[in-house]
């Protein structure tokens, strides 16, 4: 439900009502990121933000090079709405556009989990819910993954209490790139504590879709479940900044009050399009990006590193060292990996790359951890 330039005025009382609500003081401190930003973005091998290296599907690319000549006209995102209700066999009134799932994220924070709400959340998980919990003025409660790195949803019932407006469930989780059991969350599902809404991610859904113990929960959608998806990730559209939430009308209706109107832009509306109607393009990027991660694996077993279970488009890699250290290290031989997920300390995140950025990436460990 995109705030089009059509539907935009009718809504903005209520948009004035929960503009009301934010109307507090935001620490500026709050979304600053705990390490200095990285400055070789534009070189050398970029294995720190799980971004797709092969970029768009070749008919997004296209259909995003030919939105360019409409690059005058105002976007209308109904069609893409539509489109992704058809795709998800929901309705359009059950989809709600946003700039990557980072607005959706944002919106479901300021929504259920501002000022006297707390959300619950595994750790370590995706850090942008708790940041943005903590600009609307929420507390953020964290709860250990299992020893199979997935979310205990269990402990996190019990950390849940008349409080909490928002439960995250990462799935596959980042950074550990692990799935919580479907079987589990089809359980917590059932029984959601108090009054919270529970908010699934599945930005990594393509990359697990079919694997044992996996499966997508785009059919519990709700008024306390929403579903989150992206198109940075299987569709390599990460600069174009293209997501969307699905749960029941009521509840996207209270999300879409904290979205910006007019989000989307011509040519993302087109390689969004083009993405949902090329399926066999997508499912054979998730099996190069399979071929991919296995022979990742193949290379961290002989030699004989700990790693967790990868059910997505990188990979948790022990290092025995101090993770600050060994990400100076590989910088400094031109390889960005992932930043620190406290509390694993001597873990790195590393994003699948180019066959090539790969031999690359092993020689740098070679010469750096061996």
């Amino acid at each position: 439900m995109t705030l089009s330039r059509r539907n935009f005025l009718q809504r903005s009382a209520a948009g004035a009502g929960a503009a009301a609500l934010l109307q507090f003081p935001l620490a500026s401190h709050v979304f600053a990121s705990p390490e200095p930003i990285h400055t070789l973005r534009t070189g050398g091998l970029l294995l720190d933000s799980n971004e797709n290296p092969y970029g768009p599907l070749p008919s997004a690319m296209k259909a995003m090079q030919d939105a360019l000549s409409r690059a005058n006209r105002y976007p209308e995102p109904e069609e893409l709405e539509a489109r992704i209700a058809t795709y998800n066999h929901v309705t359009p009134e059950q989809v709600l556009l946003g700039t990557g799932s980072t607005e959706i994220l944002k919106a479901a924070a300021f929504a259920f989990a501002g000022q006297g709400k707390n959300l619950v959340m595994g750790d370590p998980a995706f850090e942008a819910p708790r940041r943005f919990v903590e600009m609307a003025g929420g507390e953020t409660r964290k709860v250990p993954l299992t020893g199979s790195f997935g979310h205990d949803l269990e402990a996190m019932a019990k950390r849940a209490d008349a409080n909490t407006g928002l439960i995250y469930i990462c799935n596959p989780n980042n950074p550990t790139a692990s799935i919580t059991p479907s079987a589990d969350i089809e359980s917590f599902l059932s029984k959601i504590p108090g009054n919270a809404v529970v908010l699934i991610d599945e930005a990594y859904h393509h990359f697990a879709d079919g694997q044992p113990g996996y499966r997508s929960f785009m059919d519990h959608t709700g008024d306390r479940v929403i579903i989150a998806r992206t198109f940075s990730k299987i569709y390599g559209m990460a600069g174009m900044r293209l997501g969307y939430a699905v749960s029941s009308p009521a509840t996207i209706e209270k999300l879409s009050a904290f979205c910006l109107p007019m989000n989307m832009n011509m040519v993302t509306i087109a390689g969004g399009l083009a993405s949902l109607d090329d399926d066999a393009a997508m499912k054979f990027a998730a099996q190069r990006n399979a071929a991919d991660r296995a022979e990742f694996l193949k290379q961290a077993t002989s030699r004989n590193l700990t790693f967790v279970p990868s059910y997505a488009n990188f990979v948790m890699v022990k290092t025995g060292k101090p993770v600050k250290e060994v990400i100076a290290s590989f910088k400094n031989q031109q390889v960005l990996i992932g930043r620190p997920f406290p509390p694993m300390t001597d873990w790195i995140r590393v994003s699948l790359g180019l066959p090539h950025e790969m031999a690359s990436f092993w020689q740098v460990w070679d010469k750096q951890l061996s």
